[in-house]
């Protein structure tokens, strides 16, 4: 599997999320709403999510394994990274 592009939407408005990113998977399959957060231990992602019935959320969908979690959030942290670089130019 292969994150073949990653678009980074910044949000620029007071709280802990940072910005909404959508990754394609092979040029194949495209994942949205993926969230840039800052949390207590610096940013990580959240992977897009529903409200259930019982006023938790769930993942609509996520990584398998942990190893493609990491994979993935190190990607896109990178473009999120890359993108702010770019605005200070």
């Amino acid at each position: 599997m292969q994150i073949t592009d990653v678009r980074v939407r910044k949000i620029d408005r007071e709280g802990k999320m940072r910005a909404v990113v959508s990754i394609t998977i092979d040029e194949e399959f495209v994942v949205h709403d993926i969230k840039v957060i800052e949390g207590d231990k610096g940013l990580f992602i959240a992977m897009p999510s529903r409200k259930g019935t019982n006023d938790e959320y769930r993942d609509i969908a996520h990584p398998i394994n942990s190893a493609t979690r990491e994979r993935i959030s190190k990607i896109i942290l990178e473009a999120y990274e890359k993108e702010l670089a770019n605005e200070e130019k």
